[in-house]
């Protein structure tokens, strides 16, 4: 879909766009202090040269206790901050490649609020990688006004394989939202590491609208909020739960 001048555009980047590959480590040696850092002033730059509004994957801030939130910010075409989310769920598994062990908590502390922004495109909430697998957040973002979910990832190429469009599409019949997942794909750290990609844009209705399913790129699509509300509306499945609102609660002590 070619850009028509003057239309907005939205750009979303996957996990550790800027950082990835090597140990989880060395993400607190590129970790600055707040929302004014050199990596955040680099995007917020990127996003007024190229008039765009853009979720910049996750970048490492410090969060004072000797590790790093995985933040991701979203930016207007004017490079401001409109809004950014810490991911909830660390990756602490067991998974049978090449790494093994993943301990994410061991570097990463995880955030404490959800994030839902207002913006041209709808209103958009923020998620990050293994939130996709709690389905209680994705419930909490709908519940907020989510129309848009955004899902910056770095799956595993092991449970990637197995999980990752599913659970995509799932998240998406059950919140009725378009979901923007963009994934990285390959391996890193001189092969210790693969990742699945498969980037994808799937709609409310659970229906994939484009996708790529392996190597590097890009892919677009028109999001229609006429629809995304026709659907909420012949199928009011918020209306009918009968279960009680998801509630954040601490993060458990490691």
């Amino acid at each position: 879909m070619p850009r028509i001048p003057g239309e907005l555009q939205l750009v979303v980047l996957p996990e550790c766009a800027l950082l990835f590959g090597g140990h989880e480590g060395e993400q607190l040696a590129y970790a600055g202090n707040g929302d004014d850092t050199p990596l955040q002033q680099q995007l917020s730059a990127l996003a007024v040269q190229h008039q765009v509004y853009l979720a910049a994957g996750t970048i490492p801030v410090a969060s004072g206790d000797g590790r790093v939130y995985s933040r991701t910010y979203l930016f207007d075409d004017k490079g401001r901050v409109l809004g950014n989310y810490d991911k909830l769920h660390l990756f602490d598994v067991d998974v049978s490649d090449n790494t093994r062990h993943y301990r994410e908590s061991d570097t990463f502390c995880p955030g404490n609020h959800l994030s839902v922004v207002d913006t041209p495109f709808g209103r958009i909430g923020l998620s990050v990688c293994y939130d996709l697998r709690f389905p209680d957040l994705y419930r909490a973002l709908r519940q907020a006004g989510a129309q848009i979910i955004l899902v910056p990832a770095a799956f595993t190429q092991v449970t990637g394989a197995a999980h990752w469009e599913v659970l995509l599409r799932a998240r998406a019949i059950e919140t009725q939202c378009y979901v923007l997942a963009a994934a990285q794909w390959g391996c890193h750290n001189q092969g210790g590491r693969e990742t699945w990609g498969q980037s994808m844009i799937v709609d409310p209705w659970g229906q994939i609208m484009e996708q790529l399913p392996e190597g590097t790129g890009w892919l677009q699509a028109r999001l229609d909020l006429d629809e995304l509300h026709k659907i909420r509306s012949h199928m009011p499945v918020a209306q009918h739960n009968r279960f009680s609102l998801p509630v954040l609660l601490p993060p458990a002590k490691h």
